[in-house]
């Protein structure tokens, strides 16, 4: 495996990880002091009107960036919402190519609000995904599709597995010209049985690697992420298996913690982040 302590270029800061307390400006410039060579920026911290402002914010210290968080869920009760959605992402990779970024994550969306059919969803995200390969072609952008643990498939992902993944990405791009791929988030895809096989023969699809940990005793799914070594997740094992497959992009932190990293200092964060990437990643 890559050794993750010689230098900036293998390790990446998902800006999530700091809570969102800060503006960009005085965020990038402490992940870029903490060693960091790449950073993921999130919709909310950028103005997309005006993307080159935090686009030179970025080069001016030296960062990368490794992808742009997020898109808006695809599934919707109507048209009229679901079209409002596909605009909304076109706008993302718009934004994202602006910014330098290689794709935007794809967190799809659940059932829509008042459906149970999810059949039907799907094939609502789906198509919606469908409908920016346009602009995808356009702008040399991917969208890198996140499967998310079940726990979320009714509110915030119908996309589960790796596997499930890989098989969208077929449908969507199947002469895989890198208009979409996955990425891989040990939060998510640690408890998979099938893993090792999913990644496997999605080894030529995988754009990401997101760490961070599962508490044994989580308060919250959504907001009780852990620290990388303080839960139960086998990390450097499953860096091991996509970098055997091929992944050579950085491995991005990103943290959920509402009760505890994100009530503590920037710095701290970072240093302790970036410790963790040495030592148990």
């Amino acid at each position: 495996m890559r050794d993750l302590s010689v230098g900036p270029d293998c390790v990446c800061l998902n800006t999530a990880t700091l809570g969102f307390r800060d503006p960009l400006e005085l965020t990038v410039r402490r992940v870029a002091e903490a060693g960091f060579g790449f950073i993921t920026p999130w919709r909310q911290e950028v103005d997309e009107r005006h993307p080159e402002r935090a686009a030179h914010v970025i080069r001016d210290a030296g960062l990368k960036v490794g992808g742009y968080c997020r898109t808006e869920y695809f599934s919707a009760d109507d048209r009229g919402g679901r079209t409002a959605s596909i605009d909304s992402n076109r706008r993302a990779v718009e934004v994202a190519a602006v910014l330098g970024a290689p794709f935007v994550v794809a967190v799809v969306g659940g059932l829509a609000p008042n459906s149970r059919d999810i059949q039907a969803c799907r094939e609502q995200i789906l198509e919606g995904l469908e409908a920016l390969k346009p602009t995808l072609k356009a702008t040399g952008v991917a969208i890198a599709l996140e499967p998310l643990h079940p726990f979320y498939a009714a509110d915030r992902s119908l996309l589960n597995t790796v596997e499930q993944a890989r098989r969208w990405c077929e449908r969507l791009d199947p002469d895989n010209e890198g208009l979409f791929g996955i990425a891989v988030d040990a939060y998510h895809v640690w408890w998979d049985p099938d893993l090792e096989g999913s990644l496997d023969r999605a080894s030529d699809r995988i754009m990401a690697l997101h760490v961070c940990d599962w508490m044994r005793q989580t308060g919250d799914p959504l907001l009780d992420r852990g620290m990388m070594g303080d839960g139960v997740i086998e990390l450097a094992r499953l860096r091991q298996s996509v970098e055997t497959r091929g992944f050579k992009g950085p491995v991005e932190v990103e943290i959920f913690s509402k009760e505890n990293w994100w009530k503590r200092p920037p710095e701290e964060i970072l240093r302790i982040c970036r410790e963790r990437l040495n030592t148990v990643v």
